[in-house]
């Protein structure tokens, strides 16, 4: 089979049999969705758009200026094959962009030039694609900050209906838990939010697990992390944990969210039997909401580096369409996981 050749299609019994990873990428392709890389010249990023589109995984745009995205494509021997490229600069829809911009940020960018300027990013320009509709997500952060990242994609792509709060979560992998072979978790926030409030660790709960939901199939059972089990100790630091909760079940009853838990009691069901009886969660949490960016962050490096987890992220949520954030060591295979993701949580109806 040639390189641009499409690959066999795979069936439900095939699929059930993937890791969870694999069973990701089979669904971008099925949601035939379009990703924005607007990171054209990066070497990693050409590497991983060329993979996507050998697999024909989804629809590719780069964004640079084209004779250097073609010559550091030439200079790492890859080819551009069914990959588009758009030079911000020159491209046809950039003075309606620059009008949307005004629109959506009348105060931010009082005139034509200061809306021009910044639309002249790549990292604002590709918002724009996602927020105009002409690709279904972005995923930037090779070369850029996430600080960058962010401001592009609050500002043009805005908050999803109802949350006030964008958040980074990781997608973790653990090769081996209790029964389960690659059994999967949502860390959260693991990237964005240092010291989130009582509202803010409710918006992070309700679109992690979201997300979870999306990407996995599952039911999501949200935790509220602590280091006290539902009053064991008390400290100022903890009343925003029983807050969160409240509001939470206020928002969205139905979802399953408790707190607050330590690890054990959240994870292992003889230690919630034993610590939180009649807990909702029961020990089977699957979305693990940590009190502030401290312990999320140091959570999942622990959790890749002694259990052996992959570590898929970070990724954003809380955004009204998908964009994802890479970190700046990223290798190409975390810029296809990170694209795979984007593209399934954009159509998840259709993945």
């Amino acid at each position: 089979m040639s390189s641009e050749s499409k690959p066999p299609q795979t069936g439900e019994g095939e699929e059930e049999t993937m890791n969870p990873l694999m069973r990701i990428r089979e669904r971008a392709r099925r949601a035939k969705a379009h990703i924005v890389l607007p990171e054209g010249t990066d070497p990693r990023v050409l590497k991983a758009a060329r993979s996507i589109r050998s697999d024909d995984m989804v629809q590719i745009t780069l964004l640079g200026d084209r004779d250097e995205v073609t010559k550091a494509a030439a200079d790492a021997h890859l080819s551009l094959n069914k990959i588009d490229i758009i030079d911000p600069h020159a491209a046809e829809n950039f003075d309606s962009f620059v009008a949307a911009l005004r629109t959506r940020e009348p105060e931010r960018f009082p005139t034509d030039d200061d809306a021009r300027r910044q639309m002249a990013h790549v990292l604002w320009y590709g918002a724009m694609m996602v927020r105009q509709g002409l690709a279904d997500g972005m995923v930037g952060g090779a070369v850029h900050t996430t600080a960058d990242v962010l401001r592009a994609s609050i500002r043009v792509v805005g908050l999803a209906p109802g949350i006030k709060t964008v958040s980074g979560y990781f997608l973790m992998v653990v090769p081996r838990y209790r029964d389960t072979i690659d059994k999967v978790f949502v860390y959260a926030d693991s990237g964005v939010v240092p010291d989130p409030t009582a509202e803010q660790l409710a918006d992070i709960a309700i679109s992690s697990a979201e997300k979870y939901q999306m990407l996995t199939g599952d039911t999501p059972k949200v935790a509220l992390l602590s280091f006290s089990t539902k009053g064991s100790a008390t400290h100022p630091m903890l009343e925003k944990i029983p807050e969160a909760l409240s509001l939470v079940h206020r928002r969205q009853p139905e979802l399953i969210c408790d707190g607050e838990l330590q690890i054990d009691a959240a994870i292992v069901p003889e230690v919630a039997k034993s610590k939180d009886p009649g807990g909702v969660v029961s020990g089977d949490a699957n979305v693990l909401i940590f009190p502030d960016l401290n312990s999320g962050n140091i959570a999942y490096k622990i959790t890749e580096r002694l259990a052996g987890a992959k570590a898929i992220g970070p990724l954003l949520s809380g955004l009204d369409k998908p964009v994802n954030d890479l970190s700046r060591g990223c290798k190409a295979e975390d810029i296809v996981n990170a694209v795979a993701v984007a593209a399934v949580t954009s159509r998840p109806n259709l993945a």
